[in-house]
């Protein structure tokens, strides 16, 4: 018996080790910049961006073309954060700005390449953040919109400042950046800010770990996320699913326009879903037929920008 007891002990005290180690293993890979891999993230999220590499390698050099700036605030918790700010050509009283969120392991200036040419065309200035421990932004650990949230007021800040107390400015967030603009509705947010275009957010780190975990790794989120929210919440200093999306998204004041492709693995097209369902203020919706993963800008470009138009003519003189 005793021999017994002692086998299921040491069988035990490996299944807790290797638990204990995948974990850590997950955590790291996920959520501090150094093990961040764009490579690995492309891979998961499954997109064929090579068939839309001429549009953007175009696309790019018009934009590198313009006369641009390299932007710095300090975030709430001292970090010095980064953004390009492009000024549209003609400066009007009323100043039209849009305000740039990329996806996790990218860095701005990529993520906002095509998108860049319809703002540019409309009018818009832009400002096109690093988020936290991305591209020139400091930052240990990625705030997944939960921290972002608050970075995007040091942004909006600065935006009132440059462009005046009259400024009509928009939040445009791709994935991460997306869920960031929704969490940002959450916030009191100055009377400047007239509208939120969110494409394939998700709705908690928690959620989008967990369907990554089970889809794509064939793995149980038990206990492993548990551990990464303890981990977290004393590294970076928030909880996986403190901050939630669907949940944030109930105390909004201003309009909405949410885009997610049907063809989405990476981050369900429920979650879109989800998140319509709970918008407390006026929303609307574009699901892009096949598109995948932040696909949907270059799947179907006339609906995407046509559901701009509409959105945009509603918020902005």
């Amino acid at each position: 018996m005793k021999k017994l007891w002692f086998s299921a002990a040491a069988l035990l005290g490996l299944l807790t080790a290797a638990e204990a180690g995948g974990s850590a293993y997950f955590y790291r890979r996920t959520m501090k910049r150094n093990r961040v891999s764009v490579e690995r993230t492309m891979k998961m999220a499954g997109t064929d961006w090579e068939q839309y590499f001429p549009v953007l390698e175009t696309r790019r050099a018009r934009l590198l073309a313009r006369r641009h700036e390299e932007i710095y605030v300090e975030s709430f918790d001292g970090l010095r954060l980064h953004a390009t700010w492009i000024p549209a050509e003609e400066q009007t009283e009323k100043a039209k700005v849009v305000i740039c969120f990329h996806g996790y392991s990218s860095c701005g200036m990529n993520d906002y390449v095509g998108l860049s040419d319809y703002y540019l065309r409309k009018g818009f200035s832009l400002l096109i953040v690093d988020e936290r421990a991305h591209g020139k932004s400091q930052g240990e650990y990625i705030g997944f919109g939960c921290l972002d949230r608050r970075d995007a007021l040091c942004w909006i800040n600065w935006a009132v400042g440059r462009c005046g107390q009259q400024a009509q400015i928009v939040l445009h967030g791709i994935s991460m950046g997306g869920a960031t603009v929704l969490m940002t509705t959450g916030l009191a947010l100055p009377a400047q800010v007239k509208g939120v275009i969110s494409d394939c957010a998700f709705t908690s780190p928690k959620h989008v770990f967990t369907h990554v975990l089970r889809s794509m790794y064939h793995l149980p989120a038990f206990p492993m996320i548990q551990i990464a929210d303890l981990v977290n919440r004393k590294k970076a200093g928030y909880g996986l699913d403190e901050c939630n999306a669907a949940r944030e998204v109930r105390k909004a004041k201003i309009p909405a326009l949410l885009i997610h492709g049907s063809a989405d693995t990476f981050v369900p097209c429920r979650m879109c879903g989800e998140i319509y369902d709970n918008y407390a203020s006026e929303k609307r919706k574009l699901i892009v037929e096949g598109a995948a993963h932040a696909e949907s800008y270059y799947k179907d470009m006339d609906a995407y920008e046509n559901a701009m138009d509409i959105f945009l003519g509603g918020i902005i003189q």
